[in-house]
């Protein structure tokens, strides 16, 4: 780029006795630009630009006013202020220039708008030198400017808050045989205890239900905790074996699977549980006095000592632990999406809030996706719903509808709070969208902060932040490209998308890869994708 050529230019005329000559000794003067192409960064484009004066090109007495103008399709832009120069003898404030020589070094600024990637920057000038002011020919010294960056999809990663339905449910099924003290015969009252009624009655209705299945059934012996242990494992064994030919006598023709036999000795577990649902008046005298002791025969030892105690316990605890439980697992399978759309219809109120969240994840139609949403939020007050709704309307592009819907959300999570940053960064407030993402452990927010990287220049990080970024990786190649990885962008685009075709393009012209460039361009099908590459800079030289 020669941004200050024609500067040069200038300089030279105001040192000659003809401003001809010193026109036509510019080409002379060294040039040098940083970045050598113009470049669009954030919205902006910005050049360093160094010119080197050799010894006598700038007179003493000479003022030098350069403006830089970019002309791009549709208009121009004028910097605000022109650079402003003068010889070692004139009494003004501008930036002198040596006659003996001197490297002058500026920064150029213009806002982007459309229409200047197809651009060129000019440098007009005026020289005035006694009492004369000469307008000198307009140089050229860059042209266009490089907006690749701008391929970034950059409307932000959001999730949706995920339900709790769920496809299969577990339960089980039980009843229990009881013992009297030291016996292990089943006796036929217990066969016909309310408790083996109502199990056998439940494994008759799971049997009936088209949604349930017998997954595995079992049988757990115990002995109370009291006497010898030694004895008590022996009984819980014998208990375990009895309770085995009661089962098959109760269920014989059922088709239900042969239960494990477990035999699990004395029951202090349960003995635990029973005593602090009891009514009894020093039970938690008793549970400490477990938490104390591990020993079994201490513990027992230490109960029967608190004789008012243990009597109580013999009466309403010991005997329920005399037992054999019969267990039956039991798997269900919950609604379909479709199930769940029937009874939608016909009532939404049997749906709890789990299953009405399932049923809009699972809505292809976007507006009966909003209406189960608001019912949600209608009938169970559902963060969760409200929140996804915001995320719709998000999707949908309507901004305005999905910050009013995040402001009722009650819990500003880590979701909510990466939601907040994707719509600043929609508003183009990089500033706030970078805080929210900073501040939210949400999935999505990192990916979300490498879209605030690239589009402030921060490419390297950028790189970093969306390595892991859901979808097709384009954004993430995008910035592998920016940050000069050639490579590594080219290994990630797996998808065969447009933009990835024209991804490619960019890394085979940055590679010099001609043919390769013009295979990428001639897969394009999106009309202004095309229209962008007859007058992208990446592909200047290039014929496709």
């Amino acid at each position: 780029m020669r941004v200050l050529a024609a500067a040069a230019a200038i300089a030279i005329a105001a040192s000659c006795g003809s401003m001809e000559q010193m026109a036509k000794q510019a080409e002379s003067l060294v040039i040098t630009c940083d970045p050598a192409v113009l470049e669009v960064i954030g919205g902006s484009i910005d050049a360093t630009v160094s010119v080197t004066y050799p010894e006598g090109y700038f007179l003493p007495k000479a003022i030098l006013e350069v403006t830089p103008v970019l002309v791009y399709d549709g208009g121009e832009a004028k910097m605000e202020e022109p650079f402003m120069y003068q010889g070692e003898k004139v009494k003004d404030n501008y930036k002198v220039v040596s006659s003996k020589g001197q490297t002058v070094t500026e920064k150029v600024h213009f806002d982007y708008v459309e229409g200047m990637e197809n651009s060129y920057l000019e440098l007009r000038g005026v020289v005035k030198a006694k009492k004369k002011d000469i307008a000198l020919p307009v140089v050229k010294v860059a042209q266009g400017a490089n907006t690749t960056y701008m391929l970034l999809k950059a409307d932000g990663y959001l999730a949706e808050m995920k339900d709790n339905y769920q496809e299969t449910t577990t339960a089980a099924a039980e009843g229990q045989i009881l013992y009297l003290v030291n016996s292990s015969e089943v006796r036929q009252s217990e066969l016909k205890s309310a408790s083996v009624k109502d199990f056998l009655a439940e494994l008759d209705e799971i049997n009936s239900n088209d949604r349930a299945t017998i997954t595995g059934t079992s049988i757990v012996a115990y002995a109370s905790p009291e006497g010898a242990i030694d004895l008590n494992n022996q009984l819980s064994e014998r208990r375990s074996q009895s309770a085995g030919k009661a089962w098959n006598q109760l269920t014989k023709g059922s088709g239900i699977v042969e239960p494990t036999v477990i035999s699990l000795g004395e029951d202090w577990e349960g003995f635990q549980k029973l005593v602090s649902e009891s009514s009894i008046e020093d039970k938690e005298l008793i549970i400490r006095v477990l938490s104390m002791y591990s020993d079994p025969a201490v513990r027992e030892n230490e109960i029967r000592n608190m004789s008012e105690v243990f009597t109580a316990l013999k009466k309403e605890v010991l005997p329920e632990l005399r037992r054999a439980r019969l267990i039956a697992d039991v798997e269900y399978k919950n609604f379909t999406p479709e199930e769940l759309q029937a009874m939608y219809k016909d009532d939404p109120s049997t749906l709890d809030e789990e299953a009405l969240l399932r049923l809009a994840s699972v809505s292809e139609n976007e507006a009966d996706k909003e209406d189960v949403l608001k019912k949600a939020v209608k009938l169970y007050e559902s963060d969760r719903a409200q929140y996804n709704l915001a995320v719709l309307y998000m999707k949908q592009g309507k901004n305005d509808k999905a910050e009013q819907a995040l402001a009722a959300v009650k819990d500003g999570g880590d979701d909510v709070i990466n939601a907040m940053g994707v719509l600043a960064l929609r508003k183009g407030d990089l500033e706030t969208a970078e805080d929210c993402f900073s501040k939210s452990k949400a999935a999505e927010a990192k990916a979300n902060m490498g879209l605030v990287y690239v589009l402030t220049g921060r490419y390297d990080e950028a790189a970093s932040a969306l390595a892991d970024a859901p979808g097709c990786p384009v954004n993430k190649a995008l910035a592998y490209i920016l940050a000069g990885d050639l490579d590594k962008a080219e290994s990630v685009l797996k998808c065969g998308s447009d933009k990835a075709n024209y991804l490619r393009a960019i890394i085979a012209a940055r590679k010099g890869d001609a043919d390769a460039v013009a295979e990428n361009l001639h897969k394009l099908q999106d009309a202004d994708l095309k229209a962008r590459a007859e007058k992208d800079v990446e592909f200047a030289g290039y014929v496709w």
